[in-house]
């Protein structure tokens, strides 16, 4: 790529963030990518071969410190960043009353603070320069609960994340920076470890999603120039309405 795009990952030394980062490194773009651990970003870059195009930066992203250094370190070694992947995320499906306070904090932590101090960072680099795409990664259980999958907090901080994506697109519409969505159904990640060959059947296709079917998604939204302010399916048709 003669014009190489600095991409930010959160949640990228496994599973979908992983593949993410692998399909724009292999476009020529430059991934600063996000893992709680510094050995895990270690194996992830080492499995992907290109030191020059990858850099890791350890830490919680539910702490805003960790956002910052995430936009620190990208401005400082690619010099831009034109891409957010919020892709860190964590899925606990129980009955409602059976919720802890640990769970409620660990859903509110990764999946709504991770959203909300990157793309505070990135509006602010994005904004003064003038473009830039930022994607959540949210489910498409929190488009369409199932009575199947019992997962009132993922719906709750989900849905709220593909309404924050709405709100944020008409907020830096004006600035020339998109935001966009992906909702993943089930997806063989480990996110879902052994179950997710299993969980075919809540799709309507009768098959899990592999990551290659969300990296297309997103390599989608953040090719287009006139796409904001949408939650992009990618569950085989879950959400379409009721087959079961």
């Amino acid at each position: 790529m003669s014009n190489p795009r600095t991409v930010i990952i959160t949640g990228a030394s496994s599973g979908l963030g992983f593949a993410l980062a692998q399909a724009f490194l292999e476009r020529g773009d430059n991934v600063v990518g996000n893992a709680r651990s510094q050995a895990r970003l270690d194996a992830a870059a080492a499995q992907l071969g290109n030191p020059a195009g990858f850099v890791g930066v350890a830490g919680d992203i539910a702490e805003k410190a960790t956002a910052e250094r995430l936009f620190a370190t990208a401005l400082e070694a690619f010099g831009r960043v034109d891409i957010l992947v919020n892709n860190a995320g964590i899925f606990i499906p129980k009955p409602v009353v059976d919720y802890s306070e640990a769970d409620v904090d660990a859903l509110v932590g990764t999946n709504l603070k991770g959203f909300f101090y990157p793309a505070q960072a990135a509006a602010r680099v994005m904004q003064q320069q003038g473009h830039g795409h930022i994607i959540a990664i949210t489910a498409s259980i929190a488009l369409q609960p199932d009575t199947r999958v019992p997962a009132l907090l993922p719906v709750l901080v989900k849905g709220g994340l593909n309404q924050a994506v709405k709100g944020l697109a008409l907020e830096l519409a004006g600035s020339g920076v998109q935001v966009n969505a992906v909702a993943p159904g089930i997806i063989d990640t480990p996110l879902h470890g052994d179950q997710a060959e299993g969980l075919g059947a809540l799709s309507p296709s009768g098959r899990t999603g592999k990551p290659q079917d969300v990296v297309d998604a997103v390599l989608y939204l953040t090719d287009a120039r006139f796409v904001s302010g949408v939650i992009l399916p990618v569950d085989g048709g879950s959400t379409a309405g009721t087959w079961h």
